[in-house]
């Protein structure tokens, strides 16, 4: 069983990437510092340091400018795009997008976007992707905008 709060990933650090993510987030809550903490350290895990993030500042409680994860800082940047996605720079130039899935998405649609956001060769914008598995308008704005949790694994 899959729980939210973790990345799914697909890293190719190659310029011959085959689809439009990286990899798909799920997280529990719109408390930006309690959710983006634990993947970023999850990335960096995987990528090494993560120099920025970029996020759609109407989805989250709080738009801090930078957090501090394991003593590294991480430079957020925020937008009115709104378009579901993160962006996430590691270095100066290799950059990482993610489909985000709002919240309180149901496992089902959830699991569906992310895996579809996932496949390889997937030309398909998140818009499409959300909607295509089910995960709608209400699903990307209507949620208790804070509320306890910490990712688990996917």
């Amino acid at each position: 069983m899959s729980l939210p709060g973790t990345a799914v990933l697909r890293m190719e650090t190659t310029p011959q990437r085959t689809g439009t993510f990286d990899g798909a987030w799920w997280p529990r809550t719109r408390d930006t510092e309690s959710q983006l903490s634990g993947l970023l350290i999850a990335l960096a895990a995987r990528l090494g340091p993560i120099a920025r993030v970029g996020l759609d500042a109407s989805a989250w409680d709080s738009a801090p400018g930078r957090l501090v994860v394991e003593g590294h800082p991480v430079g957020i940047d925020w937008s009115a795009a709104s378009d579901s996605t993160m962006i996430v720079t590691r270095g100066d130039q290799d950059h990482f997008l993610f489909l985000v899935i709002p919240p309180e998405t149901a496992p089902s649609p959830a699991r569906a976007a992310m895996a579809m956001a996932v496949q390889d060769d997937n030309a398909v914008s998140a818009e499409r992707i959300l909607a295509a598995t089910g995960v709608t308008r209400a699903d990307r704005s209507g949620v208790p905008r804070s509320s306890a949790g910490r990712a688990g694994p996917v």
